[in-house]
């Protein structure tokens, strides 16, 4: 089982939070998806006899993207790949780019799952977050991708939004759920440095809020989506029964990845590699037959903190027994004696040797995964 990751980095503006790899620009658009392309056949021996699962096209904005384009890598990876019969292909999109004909389109070509960027249902915080769509176009985009015939659909929301009321944030969650999707990403606004918000922050015109306010959003979204029937299977994920997101578990679960495209990163065991984060030489490696990234071999320290970082987020928590197999005695004991605190604490849980987080436990997790970090000294 595997799964394979397709980076589309074009949009057609910024949003004021991006962090990920994107131009706001579709200039060398031919050249990138030729470059794609090329990268899918270079790279087919990653994942070995491993069987494609899911296909996930992220960005950026892959809805910026033709229908004919789209297929042409689909085909390409059904070429090079041992795609499963009944794979998972979600396509990210913006509300925007989703008219009928378009969906109808996506879903005549294999795209079975949408992740739609709603982000809010407040137009003064879509233009706050220099987003293009308005409100009503967000949630109009999944009333059509239902008349569509998807039924997968998965929406951004985006919370800890400086002005953000609890008020408003109960609106957003309330009108979201009355439109029967299927699953709920809810990130906290961040602000990187590198970013225009980064920019704003330090020229002080930018201030985030208050933690306790934050707090307070995320246990209502918590609250609200339980009472659907939600289940919270990763930090910032909710779904409902049997619509978790197979590409983003697989990841979580430590199966192996391929990643094409600017900036996409791949993994299987004991190995990373990642992509150049920067277009012409992204497009002048393959152009002369080479790999365009670079790649490392992961100590067995790494392929610890990577699996407790991954695996602590989820449901399923970390495996005791995994542990103590793949990484022997030493990691095991550190591991039991930094969660000791936070099981007396109530923070983390011990059932039948998966230690998971609790329902206070997720309001402090990077806290946590950091002291079940493995250091070297």
């Amino acid at each position: 089982m595997a799964g394979i990751y397709i980076h589309i980095p074009f949009c057609a503006q910024k949003c004021h939070y991006c962090d990920f790899y994107s131009l706001a620009s579709l200039k060398y658009r031919d050249k990138v998806i030729e470059s794609i392309i090329k990268e899918i056949e270079f790279r087919k021996d990653f994942l070995g006899d491993a069987i494609v699962n899911t296909i996930y096209f992220g960005g950026g904005t892959p809805s910026i993207l033709t229908i004919s384009e789209i297929k042409t890598i689909i085909d390409q990876l059904y070429t090079n790949y041992s795609i499963a019969e009944d794979p998972e292909i979600t396509l990210e999109a913006n509300p925007e780019d989703l008219n009928s004909e378009f969906l109808r389109d996506l879903k005549c070509i294999g795209i079975n799952r949408l992740s739609i960027g709603i982000q809010t249902t407040f137009d003064k915080y879509l233009e706050f977050m220099n987003r293009r769509h308005s409100a009503g176009q967000g949630l109009k985009s999944i009333r059509e991708a239902k008349k569509a015939g998807f039924t997968n659909i998965s929406i951004d929301l985006i919370y800890g939004i400086p002005g953000l009321t609890m008020d408003e944030w109960k609106q957003s969650i309330d009108e979201i759920l009355q439109l029967g999707i299927q699953h709920i990403s809810a990130y906290h606004l961040t602000i990187e440095e590198k970013t225009a918000f980064g920019v704003f922050k330090k020229r002080g015109k930018l201030k985030e809020i208050e933690e306790d306010s934050s707090f307070q959003q995320f246990e209502l979204l918590i609250k609200k989506l339980n009472e659907k029937q939600f289940i919270h299977y990763e930090i910032s994920n909710f779904a409902r029964e049997n619509f978790y997101s197979k590409h983003n578990s697989n990841y979580w679960k430590q199966v192996p990845y391929l990643g094409i495209g600017p900036s996409a990163h791949s993994f299987k065991k004991g190995i990373r590699t990642w992509n150049f984060s920067s277009i012409k030489p992204y497009i002048e490696a393959l152009n002369e037959n080479k790999l365009p990234f670079e790649q490392e071999s992961l100590t067995k320290t790494d392929q610890y903190n990577d699996y407790v970082i991954t695996t602590l987020r989820t449901i399923w928590g970390i495996d005791i027994n995994y542990i103590e197999k793949e990484f022997g005695e030493e990691y095991l004991q550190h591991l039991l004696m930094n969660a000791e605190y936070y099981v007396k604490k109530d923070y983390l849980v011990m059932k039948e040797k998966k230690l998971t987080l609790t329902s206070q436990g997720k309001f402090i997790s990077d806290a946590i995964i950091s002291d079940l970090f493995y250091l070297n000294s």
